[in-house]
């Protein structure tokens, strides 16, 4: 899957596609700080559930963080429930 980060204002969202054209799986954010995002909202359409989608969105939030050096705020429920199974994202979740 490709995923790529697009920013706009105090947000933005990583968008992944399996291929070109087709209804893109998303995940928004807003910037809390310079420092934290919030993590609000997963979205994947039917044709990509079941395939890792989500879980590959949020590991790539989580690397994107970490390269940044900010922490992020899991209010989306998916993405909070991957960073409660997912301890080794400790070091950039603030629950």
């Amino acid at each position: 899957m490709h995923i790529v980060k697009e920013e706009a204002g105090s947000g933005g969202r990583y968008v992944g596609r399996f291929v070109e054209g087709e209804a893109p799986a998303i995940m928004t954010y807003s910037r809390a700080s310079a420092s934290l995002i919030i993590i609000d909202h997963t979205e994947v359409p039917e044709g990509m559930r079941g395939k890792g989608t989500g879980q590959a969105l949020a590991l790539f939030a989580v690397e994107d963080a970490r390269r940044g050096g900010w922490k992020i705020i899991p209010l989306c429920p998916f993405f909070r429930a991957q960073a409660e199974r997912n301890p080794e994202w400790g070091d950039v979740i603030k629950f």
